[in-house]
């Protein structure tokens, strides 16, 4: 077994990493700032492809959001999908594109559903990806604050109005 796959299917393992991780970068923010986030990108970018591909098979969007995807790549899917499966998942949970892989997101599901701290994250929706960041580095990405930026376009779900309908 691939250390990868060992790891995604340790996400209690990998939330905890990442935890850490957040706070060790958001502790260096200072530092890095200093330094230039684009040196911090270029600097960073190569480690974090390298480690993110071994673990993960990371497709380098620049807007991660395993954490919230049961530590789960969902640029893994073959249609690049975001917020969930597409219509065609198999009855045996795999993909409809490529049979012989179970879909991402019911490996993201059940893998959310380990996790203590960020498992529910899972039920939010995520903003399309803005392709003008893939190949960057995810971290300084997010300290920047670029990754909450909505695309032009975009209306943040905070705005939409969800009607509630007592039964």
């Amino acid at each position: 077994m691939k250390i990868g796959r060992w790891l995604r299917d340790h996400p209690r393992l990998l939330e905890r990493a990442y935890a850490s991780t957040h706070s060790a970068f958001k502790r260096l923010d200072p530092l890095l700032q200093k330094f230039g986030y684009e040196k911090s990108d270029a600097w960073l970018r190569r480690p974090e492809e390298w480690g993110n591909q071994l673990m993960f098979d990371c497709r380098m969007c620049g807007q991660c959001v395993r954490h919230s995807t049961g530590m789960t790549c969902p640029m893994t899917c073959p249609k690049n999908l975001r917020n969930g499966p597409c219509g065609g998942v198999r009855e045996n949970g795999h993909c409809e594109v490529k049979p012989e892989m179970r879909c991402v997101w019911v490996e993201a599901f059940e893998r959310s559903q380990e996790m203590s701290t960020y498992g529910d994250e899972i039920m939010l929706i995520q903003p399309p990806v803005n392709r003008q960041l893939e190949g960057s580095s995810a971290w300084v990405i997010m300290l920047t604050g670029v990754d909450k930026k909505a695309p032009k376009g975009w209306v943040p779900t905070a705005q939409i109005a969800v009607e509630v309908r007592e039964p």
